[in-house]
C-alpha cells in the first residue's frame, strides 16, 4: 500500500524520484523519504506527511541533487506511527545500504531479535527496517561484495510480502529490486530504468514496462538490465507497453480526480464496450474469455470475490449472473474465502474482482480457488496485473487510470463488464437474440443517460450542504439498488468521514429503525421497479419518525416528491442495469460532503488506492 520508486540513469535523479512519489501519492501519504549515492557516498532525506514535506525538507540537502543512482518511498502505515524515524528508506547500522518496502515482514520480530544478537541496533518501530540489516548482514559476509546475492540470500530468511529496491553505496551504479505479493515494474528508458510500484511512476518518461512475478527480482546497473528469480535462476521477461498516457493522470479542469473521474464515467464505459457489442450480429465479443466459451456454458456456479467496493460490484453481479445468464451465483469477502476451506465443485467459475489487479486478500483467494480446481476469471483494470496474470481468462475494464482513493468509474466500469459476461452467457444458454439485442441497445445507451445524472451535480451539492452536520446516516435500497446502498455508505464514509450504513430497505425495521431521529439523513435508492411500492412504504415510516429523505429516482415520478425533501433523478432503463446509474448521485453526494467537511477528498485519512497487504 506504500509507493516505491528507484532511478537509474543519465539525469538528476531526486527530481524523476520526487516526481514519481507525487503520482505515487494515492498510495501512501503518511511519510515519504529518498536515498541518494552520489561520489560513492549514501546521502538521505526523509520527513514524516506528506511528499511537500520532504522537498521543503531537500532543499537543506543540496548534496542529493546531482546523484543519478536512488531510491524513493511514500508510506502508509502498518507498523508504527507515521513519524520520520519510522519512514523509509532504511538503512543499516553502517549508512551503507538503504532499502525502501512494501508489504508485511510476518517473522520480523524473529528476525530483528537474532540481528540484534549480532550487534545490530534498530532506529524505527517498522518492520521493514529488518530488510536492510539483513541484507547488511549478508553482504558483509560476502567476500565479493555481491549486492544482488545478498539481498537473495536475505529474502530467502523472510516469510511475508515485499516490494522492495535496494541500493548500496560500495556499488553505486546499481538498484536490486524484487517482489512477492506486491507489484513492482520496471520501465525501460533510453539508457534510464525506472523501478516503481506501478506505471504512473514510470509513464511520463517511458511507455516500455516489465512486469516482475512473484519471486522474481531484477538487478539494474550502468550494463543494463537483468532478471531472475530469488534463487537466482535467469529469467526472460518480455517488455510491454503501457496502454494510456500522461495526460490522463493530470487534474486537468478539476479541483479532485475523485470529481474528474466521477465525470469520465461516461466515457470509461464507452471504453468498457468498445468492440464488444456487435449490434450487426447480435452478440457480445469478449476476446480475452473467448477460447474458454464451450467450459463457461457449462458453468454451474459462479463464485464472485472482491473487497470494499468491488465487493459491492460483485453483489450486483450475484443479481446479473442469475437474472440474466440463470447460473447460481453467490459473493465472498476475498479476505476470508481462503479461511474458510471453501467448496468448490465441477464446473465452478470464481471471478476476482479488483481495480488494482493486485488486491492482496482477492488475490490470495484466487491462489486458493485455483489451488481446488476451480477456472478463474479476472475483471481487472490494470493490463499485466497480476490478477490478469494469473487467472485463467479474463476481461479489462479500460476505464483508463484512477487515481481518487475512492473508487467511482472503476466500479461502474466493473459493473458494465460483469453485465456483458452475464449477458455473453446468458444468450449462449438460453436468452434470445431478440432480448439480448435490446439489452445492448439499452446499455449503449447509459454513457449519455450518465450524462444527464451528472448534469444534477450543483442540485447535489446543495441538498448536501442541508444534511451535511449530521453524523450519521442510512442508505437503503432493494434487489439491484441493495447494493448500491452499500457502495453509498461505504463512499460517504470514505471521504467525508461521515458514519453511514448501506442495507436492504425491508430490513430497516428489524432493528435500524430505532437509529432514526429528527433530521436524520436517509438515502432511498428507489427507481421504478417491482420493488417500488413497498420502498414508498419504507420511506414513509422514516417520514413518520422525523428523518430526512433523500431520493434518487427515475425520471417523470412525481409522486415520490411528496415524500423526500430531495430528489435526484435518473432515466429509465432496465431493473439490471439501473446501479450504473444510480449510484453516480451518491458518489456526487459523497463526494460534495467532504469538500464541505473540509475533508482530503482524494488522499482519505488511514487510506490507500492499492491495498497489497492483509
Amino acid at each position: 500500500m506504500c509507493g516505491i520508486v528507484g532511478y537509474v540513469g543519465r539525469k538528476s535523479a531526486t527530481p524523476v524520484l520526487i516526481e514519481g512519489l507525487k503520482r505515487l501519492e494515492y498510495r501512501g501519504y503518511d511519510s515519504a523519504g529518498v536515498a541518494i549515492i552520489r561520489d560513492g557516498q549514501l546521502h538521505l532525506c526523509k520527513s514524516a506527511g506528506r511528499i511537500a514535506g520532504l522537498e521543503d525538507r531537500l532543499e537543506d540537502h543540496p548534496e542529493l541533487a546531482a546523484g543519478m543512482v536512488g531510491i524513493a518511498h511514500t508510506r502508509w502505515a502498518t507498523h508504527g506511527a507515521p513519524t520520520e524515524e519510522n519512514a523509509h528508506p532504511h538503512t543499516d547500522c553502517t549508512g551503507r545500504i538503504a532499502v525502501v518496502h512494501n508489504g508485511i515482514i510476518e517473522n520480523y520480530a524473529a528476525l530483528k531479535q537474532v540481528l540484534e544478537d549480532k550487534g545490530h541496533t534498530f532506529r524505527s518501530d517498522t518492520d521493514s527496517e529488518v530488510l536492510a540489516h539483513l541484507v547488511s548482514e549478508f553482504y558483509r559476509d560476502d567476500d565479493g561484495g555481491d549486492l544482488p546475492r545478498a539481498v537473495q540470500q536475505a529474502l530467502s530468511e523472510v516469510a511475508g510480502t515485499y516490494g522492495l529496491a535496494v541500493v548500496c553505496a560500495d556499488e553505486p551504479g546499481m538498484i536490486v529490486a524484487a517482489r512477492k505479493g506486491s507489484p513492482l515494474i520496471v520501465g525501460v528508458g533510453a539508457d534510464e530504468y525506472i523501478v516503481a510500484s506501478d506505471a504512473s511512476a514510470i509513464v511520463e518518461h517511458t511507455v516500455n514496462v516489465i512486469y516482475l512475478n512473484d519471486n522474481e527480482m531484477v538487478v539494474i546497473d550502468e550494463a543494463g538490465l537483468r532478471t531472475l528469480t530469488i534463487d537466482n535462476v535467469p529469467v526472460s521477461k518480455q517488455v510491454q507497453q503501457i496502454e494510456w498516457s500522461l495526460e490522463q493522470i493530470a487534474l486537468g479542469e478539476f479541483e479532485h480526480f475523485m470529481l474528474k473521474e466521477i465525470f469520465e464515467q461516461p466515457e470509461a464505459l464507452r471504453n468498457s464496450c468498445r468492440g464488444r457489442l456487435n449490434m450487426r450480429e447480435g452478440r457480445i465479443q469478449l476476446g480475452g474469455i473467448e477460447h474458454l466459451s464451450r467450459e463457461l456454458v457449462k458453468t454451474r456456479r459462479i463464485i464472485l470475490t472482491a473487497c470494499g467496493t468491488a465487493w459491492h460490484a460483485g453483489l450486483i453481479g450475484e443479481y446479473l449472473f442469475e437474472d440474466l445468464a440463470r447460473i447460481p451465483a453467490e459473493v465472498e469477502y476475498a479476505s476470508e474465502f481462503r479461511y474458510r476451506n471453501p467448496i468448490i465443485e465441477d464446473q465452478t467459475v470464481v471471478i476476482a474482482i479488483s481495480q488494482s489487479g493486485e488486491t492482496a486478500d482477492t488475490l490470495a483467494a484466487l491462489r486458493e480457488a485455483e489451488h481446488k480446481g476451480a477456472m478463474t476469471l479476472g475483471v481487472v483494470n490494470v493490463v499485466g496485473s497480476t490478477i490478469a496474470r494469473e487467472t485463467d481468462a479474463g476481461v479489462y475494464l479500460h476505464a483508463g487510470p484512477e487515481i481518487g482513493v475512492a473508487s467511482t468509474k472503476a466500479f461502474t466500469s466493473q459493473l458494465t463488464v460483469l453485465t456483458l459476461i452475464s449477458l455473453y452467457l446468458g444468450r449462449r444458454r438460453f436468452m434470445s437474440e431478440t432480448t439480448l439485442k435490446q439489452y445492448m441497445e439499452e446499455l449503449q445507451a447509459i454513457p449519455d443517460k450518465i450524462e444527464t445524472v451528472l448534469a444534477q451535480s450543483d442540485a447535489i451539492k446543495q441538498a448536501v450542504g442541508a444534511c451535511v452536520d449530521h453524523d450519521n446516516w442510512l442508505f437503503l435500497g432493494r434487489g439491484y439498488n441493495y447494493p448500491v446502498a452499500l457502495e453509498g455508505a461505504l463512499k460517504l464514509k470514505e471521504i467525508s468521514y461521515i458514519h453511514a450504513e448501506g442495507l436492504p430497505a425491508a430490513e430497516m425495521k428489524h432493528g435500524p429503525i430505532a437509529l432514526i431521529a429528527e433530521g436524520m439523513p436517509v438515502v432511498f435508492v428507489a427507481p421504478r421497479c417491482e420493488t417500488y411500492d413497498k420502498i414508498i412504504g419504507n420511506i414513509e415510516e422514516v417520514r413518520a419518525r422525523g428523518g430526512t429523505v433523500i431520493a434518487v429516482a427515475t425520471e417523470g415520478d412525481d409522486r415520490i416528491a411528496q415524500y423526500a425533501e430531495h430528489v435526484f433523478y435518473i432515466p429509465d432503463c432496465p431493473p439490471a442495469l439501473q446501479p450504473l446509474l444510480t449510484v453516480v448521485p451518491l458518489q456526487l453526494l459523497a463526494y460534495h460532503a467532504a469538500v464541505a467537511r473540509g475533508c482530503n477528498v482524494d488522499k482519505p485519512r488511514n487510506l490507500a488506492k492499492s491495498v497489497t497487504v492483509e
